[in-house]
């Protein structure tokens, strides 16, 4: 005979989603690092423009 024996715990009852709860505010460095990378990609979409527009068939 066992000296213990084990419980079987059932996983909890599933709630509402927790899209009730507010969404904490944004890091000051999170927010900094966002606008760099968006001005990054700007500049990345601005230069694949100006490369497409060099790059007319020639006649």
């Amino acid at each position: 005979m066992p000296a213990f024996t084990f419980e079987k715990i059932s996983p909890p009852a599933r709630r509402a989603p927790a899209a009730t709860t507010p969404k904490k505010p944004r890091g000051l460095i999170s927010q900094m690092i966002d606008r760099i990378a968006e001005r990054r990609a700007r500049r990345v979409l601005q230069g694949e423009r100006a490369m497409r527009r060099d790059e007319k068939p020639a006649e």
